[in-house]
């Protein structure tokens, strides 16, 4: 039996992990997309400036979702750390309310802004070791979605209406409930999540060298949707003659699909290989990708979104339960899943350069498209040298 099949989770502990994922989510939605916007009213950075306190963050945040993931394999325990980290989110809130230093600030956020962010690792680390099963850990997932979906625009609301001190008071509200979940769901499980924990699955693990393909196929699939995301409100402006609506119209649209399609590949996920629905999601991006390249209306360019939202539906939920079943130990694959897009993030600025030769837009979906159809072939071919093996 592998540890994924420990654990049934009841109603009433999947309702609890599901308002868990919503809260940690709902943090750092809020929190990400507006910190721009905090420091430069709030703290009156500059635009150079800005990049630079978002790039000691990011790379802080790098370095810790692999060292206290890994520190948490290691001592079995993984809400105890989540505990500690939704601590941090509330001192980091505080201490951007409050300070007028932007010296002060991008110390907290690289002291105790980047092991915040890793309470989402630890807490899926968490459920693939409590011995929850792939849809189980895919429906938790949708509810971080969900959070990115309302996160965003809630934010810029808060920031626009009330002032940008507004943004600390709401992460400090949500990193309280974010870690009363926790603690429930702690008191409620006892000591059973720490005894799944020893039992670590080890039959479908890989050997390095086919897990840093898999983490470079991964880069490249999360590439394009980093691409992709930055440069639609300028690809709908520039390119088609449209409103800037419609760039945030397509980009919601994909979002709001984002869930149902979670639930959906849960479902599948107890039918077929983690490997065969990463192919055909991958497929589905190809797909969605050339058709960009020659969208012309409002109508398509909406339309085209849903297979947008089957195709990073599908990296982020099969990927990260496939992560966790070829690397044993849940906490280091939870942050190497998580760090794919932070360098998917930084590769996709090459992808979006792109944009501005002779190609223009069209080249760079394309470009997109030959980026997923690498990640495929480096999945298959992982696939089969697997099944060989075996």
């Amino acid at each position: 039996m592998t540890t994924a099949e420990i654990a049934a989770p009841g109603r009433r502990a999947i309702r609890t992990a599901q308002l868990a994922a919503l809260a940690w989510g709902l943090q750092f939605a809020f929190l990400n997309p507006a910190l721009a916007l905090v420091l430069t009213l709030q703290l009156h950075a500059s635009t150079a400036q800005v990049g630079l306190v978002l790039a000691l963050y990011n790379g802080s945040g790098f370095i810790a979702s692999l060292v206290l993931p890994a520190w948490a394999d290691r001592r079995r325990e993984y809400l105890g750390l989540m505990i500690g980290c939704g601590a941090c989110a509330f001192v980091l809130a505080v201490v951007l309310a409050l300070t007028s230093s932007l010296v002060v600030a991008t110390v907290a956020l690289i002291v105790v802004g980047a092991p915040a962010g890793v309470g989402s690792s630890l807490y899926f680390a968490h459920l693939r070791a409590a011995g929850w099963g792939r849809a189980a850990v895919m429906n938790t997932r949708a509810m971080v979605s969900l959070a990115w979906v309302a996160g965003p625009p809630l934010a810029t609301l808060l920031v626009g209406t009330v002032g940008p001190r507004s943004l600390p008071a709401a992460i400090v509200a949500l990193s309280v409930i974010g870690t009363i979940t926790i603690l429930m769901m702690r008191r409620a499980q006892g000591g059973y999540a720490e005894r799944a924990a020893r039992t670590e699955e080890s039959d479908g693990a890989l050997s390095r060298w086919r897990v840093s393909a898999v983490v470079v196929a991964f880069v490249a699939l999360q590439a394009t949707n980093a691409a992709m995301s930055s440069v639609m409100t300028l690809f709908v402006v520039k390119s088609l003659h449209l409103h800037a609506v419609w760039g945030g119209a397509a980009l919601a649209v994909a979002a709001l699909a984002e869930v149902p399609a979670l639930y959906a590949l849960g479902r599948l996920s107890n039918r077929f290989a983690p490997a065969t629905l990463l192919a055909v999601g991958s497929m589905t991006g190809i797909a969605f990708y050339a058709l960009m390249a020659v969208v012309h209306d409002p109508v398509s360019l909406v339309a085209v979104q849903l297979l947008n939202a089957w195709f990073f539906a599908t990296v982020t939920g099969i990927g990260l339960t496939w992560f966790q079943d070829i690397i044993p130990r849940p906490g280091l694959a939870s942050g190497l899943f998580t760090n794919t897009r932070r360098i998917g993030s930084i590769v996709a600025g090459g992808v979006v350069a792109v944009a501005g030769t002779s190609f223009g837009y069209p080249g760079m979906f394309l470009g997109c498209a030959a980026l997923s159809a690498a990640g495929l072939s480096i999945i298959l071919a992982v696939r089969h040298r697997r099944i060989r093996t075996a």
